[in-house]
């Protein structure tokens, strides 16, 4: 019997090893960035069985079977019809100014989608306005509305909104929601959703969560676009999610949700409802392409030929171009000559990143980073100070925000060009969530952005470089722990 047990010992030992000698090969093949590589060995190694079983989970971009299947398919029929934009007289690439032409040209080779000029912009800076002038928008819709969040949280504005649409849809109009299953969990199980599926709205919830489907789907993947689309004529997009701040997150103690979302009208709003478009695809397996921009219209002159209201709508996530968002952002961030203004909730740059923005510092371009002073998430909080040491190092500038939770992602350069949208700056987004961003070629409209990075300049504290050398002894090897774990926050 003794001999018995030694045979069974050794043979789970031999598992064991071949387990872990499996998933350690699968990690190496994968090319992926060193840093992520080495942060998934270190856990696997410190926590064998524990490591093994967590990179099986959520250690490679698996969007199950059926999705991933189905995008690939998608693919074709939706760079045809991005492709039908470039012969719409709103594209006009000489038009473009020297930030917008390098990005234009990546985004078009990898995705189809060109730059489109004649569009209207609108920034709205607060909850009030945002949902608002939402409102006042689908009350006026005859057609359809598209939607997509992350985060429904019901509440005071947001159950206006949903009012809304529930008047909408009555009285005729076509009105779609998706909403991610994790993130709007807690409106997926409010009496809302049963209310507005009597009233005519498709309501889809997208990546559902279960213990179950972390077999066969990574559970993190999320849905992470804002998007509204009304008429096909006029869209939102931007930071906030369908929440009213002052309902959302009240225990947290960071206070309220600082965000900002764009509406805008012309022709890129088909773009963006082409985006909703394949998300709901992807959930749903319904195709319904949006009807193309009208092209007869004509172009509006703006003051500034070089920039006249051009917009390339950049998406990213499962099935499309693998590090688009991150190409765009380090194209923009080399291409600084002056300046660079940087706001965003999370941030956990990537190595390639973090050279770019310590590069331009140290070429005298004024690098300036807006993180909350506090944050919703203490891994994040303790890993994004990990990196303050290197960037202050190269003369970068950092703020922390004191007016609530900063939640708007933007990157402003020389003041004429900008990038808004979902996108923050960590792995995941970079990476695995499903994004949105517009990269917008009008100065007048970066210049307001500009002023509006400057209110939250005048409600943040600079960190003070000699200040921070001599905070206490026990956060450093706290930093340097999440700092590890950085590549996969």
């Amino acid at each position: 019997m003794e001999q018995f047990y030694q045979v069974l010992a050794w043979i789970a030992l031999f598992a064991y090893w071949l387990m872990v000698a499996s998933v350690t090969l699968r990690i190496v093949f994968k090319r992926r960035a060193i840093g992520v590589s080495l942060a998934w060995l270190m856990i696997i190694y410190i926590l064998p069985i524990v490591g093994v079983i967590c990179y099986l989970l959520f250690g490679e971009l698996n969007l199950g079977s059926k999705r991933a299947t189905r995008s690939k398919e998608m693919i074709p029929p939706f760079a045809e019809w991005f492709k039908q934009l470039n012969t719409c007289a709103v594209h006009k690439p000489e038009r473009m100014s020297f930030h917008a032409r390098p990005i234009h040209q990546l985004c078009l080779n990898r995705t189809e989608i060109p730059s489109l000029t004649n569009n209207q912009l609108t920034l709205k800076q607060t909850p009030e306005d945002i949902i608002r002038s939402m409102i006042a928008d689908i009350q006026q819709a005859t057609t359809a509305v598209h939607l997509e969040f992350y985060i429904w949280h019901h509440g005071g504005l947001a159950d206006d909104m949903a009012a809304a649409l529930i008047q909408a849809s009555k009285r005729g109009v076509n009105v779609k929601l998706l909403l991610d299953g994790a993130g709007s969990r807690q409106f997926l199980n409010s009496h809302w959703p049963e209310i507005m599926r009597k009233s005519g709205i498709q309501l889809i919830e997208a990546l559902s969560v279960s213990p179950f489907r972390a077999f066969f789907r990574r559970l993190d993947l999320r849905l992470h676009r804002k998007i509204v689309v009304i008429d096909n004529h006029i869209a939102y997009t931007g930071s906030m999610n369908m929440v009213d701040p002052r309902f959302f997150k009240q225990d947290a103690n960071v206070g309220q949700w600082v965000d900002i979302m764009v509406r805008l009208t012309g022709p890129t709003v088909s773009a963006l409802n082409c985006i909703q478009a394949w998300d709901w695809e992807v959930e749903t397996g319904e195709r319904a392409f949006p009807p193309l921009p009208d092209c007869s219209k004509p172009i509006i002159q703006n003051k500034n030929d070089d920039a006249d209201s051009t917009i390339q709508v950049i998406p990213s996530g499962p099935g499309m171009p693998e590090g688009m968002i991150q190409q765009v952002l380090l194209l923009a961030i080399h291409q600084a000559r002056e300046s660079l203004v940087i706001t965003t909730p999370y941030f956990i740059p990537s190595e390639q990143l973090l050279l770019a923005l310590t590069t331009s510092a140290q070429r005298g371009v004024q690098v300036d980073i807006i993180v909350p002073d506090k944050n919703d998430s203490l891994m994040v909080e303790w890993a994004s100070r990990s990196f303050f040491t290197e960037l202050f190092e190269a003369g970068v500038n950092i703020h922390r925000f004191k007016g609530g939770l900063l939640h708007t992602k933007s990157v402003v350069i020389d003041n004429e060009f900008c990038l808004v949208g979902t996108v923050n700056l960590d792995m995941r987004s970079l990476w695995l969530n499903f994004e949105v961003t517009l990269a917008i070629d009008e100065p007048e409209f970066c210049h307001q952005f500009t002023q509006l990075q400057h209110q939250y300049l005048k409600q943040s504290e600079q960190v003070d470089p000699r200040t921070w050398q001599q905070r206490a002894l026990i956060n450093k090897p706290v930093e340097q722990f999440f700092y590890l774990f950085a590549p996969l926050l």
